[in-house]
């Protein structure tokens, strides 16, 4: 199954987690930087959730049993809760540090190696994130693409703490290290948010992306203009990697059931191949029958 292939992007993540938190620690000791610093612990927390995204991603690739029979794509949205959290509580304890060097600011030593290993950490980030976005969009994996952001996020604060760290040095304005510090935090605060929000949609049963939506209502008005059919009720809702649709294709009265059964098994199959991963649900009902348009709304 491609579910089960998505791990090794998981631990691509828990790669390059372990590099960069590596890198970006040794570059806060040799400057003794709070943004630096900030820029280490949002690592840490990026090896969390790349850890808690593979235990998930795991479990969203086990097939669908008795207990379970849509099977476990949800899974994927707890990975992002988790992380939305634990980003939170990284931003939290950047803004406590910062405040507290806000307060005693110090001088900056070691600039220049610590902005090159914390430049080649930012660029290991930047490779893997794209990989994990793209490869999210492809697979419709929402763990990969918000660890992808995730990592994004890292690479655009990292630009802002080197920054601000070469303000430091050229202007001796030490202040600058812990103020960027905050920016940082609310940064991340914010990102945190998105993720949260993000998985909580997809907890409440939200409906398939605008494009995809537009595809398969694409499919379905193509049959529509060339046969003599109608269609309503059409629901959809994205669970993980997993596309659910149910609809309702009126046909012709006279036609037999053989027929009204090979035509929806081709919108099926052209919807599955315009929305890949999608699971179509359909009712076929007489066109003429007025009873066919009582069942439109949600009860």
């Amino acid at each position: 199954m491609v579910e089960k292939n998505l791990t090794r992007f998981a631990w691509l993540s828990i790669a390059a987690a372990l590099a960069t938190i590596t890198l970006k620690t040794a570059a806060y000791w040799l400057t003794d930087s709070v943004g630096l610093l900030s820029d280490a612990l949002e690592s840490v927390i990026n090896l969390v959730a790349a850890m808690f995204a593979l235990w998930m991603l795991s479990v969203a690739a086990r097939p669908a049993d008795e207990g379970h029979p849509y099977g476990h794509t949800k899974a994927e949205y707890f990975s992002g809760a988790l992380e939305g959290s634990l980003i939170g509580m990284a931003a939290l304890s950047i803004g406590w540090t910062a405040m507290e060097r806000l307060l005693d600011p110090r001088p900056i030593e070691n600039v220049t190696l610590g902005l090159i290993i914390s430049a080649v950490a930012s660029v290991i980030n930047l490779i893997i994130g794209q990989i994990l976005i793209r490869e999210g969009r492809t697979h419709r994996s929402i763990t990969l693409e918000a660890d992808g952001h995730h990592l994004m996020t890292d690479v655009y604060t990292s630009a802002g703490v080197i920054i601000a760290v070469l303000a430091v040095s050229v202007t001796g304005w030490y202040i600058l290290d812990p103020v960027i510090a905050i920016l940082v935090a609310a940064n991340i605060l914010w990102t945190g948010f998105k993720v949260v929000r993000q998985s909580t949609t997809g907890l409440m049963d939200a409906a398939v992306s605008p494009e995809d939506q537009a595809k398969i209502v694409g499919v379905l008005d193509g049959y529509k203009a060339s046969h003599s059919i109608e269609y309503h009720a059409l629901r959809t809702r994205q669970s993980g990697v997993r596309a659910f649709a149910t609809v309702h294709i009126l046909v012709p009265d006279e036609w037999t059931v053989q027929r009204g059964h090979e035509l929806i098994e081709q919108i099926v199959s052209d919807i599955h191949i315009a929305v890949p991963g999608s699971n179509v649900l359909t009712h076929m009902e007489p066109l003429d029958d007025p009873l066919s348009m009582e069942d439109i709304e949600l009860e």
